[in-house]
């Protein structure tokens, strides 16, 4: 059985998750967003074993934690190649939003759309989802029927596309292409926020729900 934490860290609220498999012990974070303490404690109970972390997307408020986390577990971190060119601005980001001790973490691999990361017996596929910013990524348990969206998809919303590398129509197409065909019974995570149901954003959402031209 997959097991999802989260702890809710940082200025802007953001949901970083332990995603575990309780099989084996092995578990992965997603969006270590800061605040350490509390992210190590979601390993407990059940003495998770972090062995990868995930970032959807290269903003702060989601990565603010990913090196520290790396230090602690000697897990790799990863993400998708076209959000690097945050982390060059990522110690002014974290001046300009009161993040204290940020820095940069060492990317072991770079993600690309279809990749498989196992975490003990469960599998999860990287979805390559551009809009917000343009390596946006979100990550598919499919047989826990899980999902995690980053800032792609909210409930009741959608990421922003107004900062730079945002575009709504991309976002849209990765929404409506790639992460609503997964099923209407799928429980997604999002980075701020509660968790939903894809089929709930699929006929509902004000923004790409079905009916909404755009």
């Amino acid at each position: 059985m997959l097991v999802v934490r989260t702890a809710v860290v940082g200025p802007f609220a953001e949901n970083s998750f332990l995603a575990g498999c309780d099989e084996t012990g092995e578990a992965l974070f997603i969006d270590p967003g800061g605040d350490l303490p509390r992210l190590l404690a979601l390993r407990e109970p059940g003495g998770f074993s972090v062995k990868r972390i995930f970032l959807t997307h290269g903003h702060i408020d989601h990565v603010a934690g990913a090196a520290a986390a790396a230090d602690a577990t000697s897990a790799p971190v990863e993400i998708h190649p076209d959000d690097l060119p945050w982390f060059a601005q990522l110690e002014d980001q974290a001046e300009m939003f009161g993040f204290d001790g940020v820095r940069a973490p060492a990317i072991a691999r770079p993600l690309a759309h279809g990749d498989v990361l196992h975490v003990g017996r469960q599998a999860a596929r990287v979805l390559h989802t551009p809009g917000h910013t343009r390596g946006g990524c979100s990550l598919f348990f499919e047989q826990a029927r899980v999902l995690f969206t980053g800032d792609a998809l909210f409930v009741g919303s959608v990421g922003r596309t107004d900062l730079p590398g945002g575009d709504f129509r991309v976002l849209a197409r990765s929404l409506r292409e790639r992460l609503f065909p997964l099923g209407d019974d799928v429980r997604f995570y999002p980075g701020h926020g509660p968790p939903g149901v894809l089929g709930d954003e699929r006929r509902n959402n004000p923004f790409v729900g079905q009916g909404v031209q755009l």
